[in-house]
């Protein structure tokens, strides 16, 4: 699994001309971190199953869902959860999924005002080849990355943070490095998504989900710490 440096610093977080529980625009500060170029891939999650026993989710043997290449799909938060754990136990550092801030920070590349995280281009011109309706996500790398060279962060999959969502959780969260609520019943989820008729949204865009859902359009991109931390295992629990 290829990682990308983010460096740490102040951006600015959220947009105005989102939903209510995108608002207000506000600066975070978030330390400097690791993230995976592109999300959880069939062929990196299957080396999880293979050396886990845990069972393949759903869709997993579907041909439209099966490419080695594409983002793995139908994977709930738990499942994301654990294995980031188990990336940990191998590797000896620890992963985890992101914080919606690391999430948003990464995703803009650096370009604090952009719509897309690869800039102000329209989709459309973006992703030339692409006809839609999609029938399931894109093998990765077939987008332009962004900034970092990170990619396939809208139009891909619905990406799972580590995170409780609350829609008024702007208004509360402080400025550096947030973590979300305390508690709460839907985990906060990022990223645009093939199955819907428009699969691109604003890098500011936030959605979410029950954790224990499977959908075809939700997948997981890995974060990897610097060094062990205190709130990993907070942010990342499993069960």
């Amino acid at each position: 699994m290829e990682f990308v440096a983010i460096p740490e610093g102040w951006f600015w977080m959220g947009w105005e001309e989102g939903a209510p529980g995108e608002r207000p625009r506000h600066r975070v500060w978030v330390d400097r971190f690791d993230m995976a170029r592109h999300p959880m891939t069939n062929a990196a999650y299957g080396e999880f199953l293979a050396a886990t026993g845990t069972p393949a989710p759903p869709f997993w043997s579907e041909p439209r869902f099966a490419d080695p290449q594409q983002p793995v799909v139908g994977v709930n938060w738990f499942e994301a959860s654990a294995c980031c754990e188990w990336l940990s136990a191998r590797t000896g550092r620890p992963h985890r999924l992101p914080t919606e801030a690391e999430w948003e920070k990464a995703a803009r590349g650096g370009l604090d005002d952009a719509h897309y995280p690869w800039g102000a281009q329209a989709p459309e011109a973006a992703f030339p080849d692409v006809s839609l309706p999609l029938r399931g996500p894109l093998p990765v790398g077939s987008g332009p990355a962004n900034g970092f060279g990170l990619t396939d962060l809208s139009g891909a999959v619905h990406e799972w943070c580590a995170d409780w969502h609350e829609e008024g959780y702007y208004v509360v969260a402080p400025e550096r490095n947030p973590g979300g609520p305390i508690l709460g019943t839907r985990r906060a989820s990022r990223g645009g998504a093939w199955r819907h008729q428009r699969p691109w949204s604003a890098v500011a865009h936030r959605s979410s989900l029950l954790p224990h859902l499977r959908y075809s359009d939700y997948g997981f991109r890995v974060v990897r710490a610097l060094r062990r931390e205190s709130r990993a295992s907070a942010l990342c629990p499993v069960g």
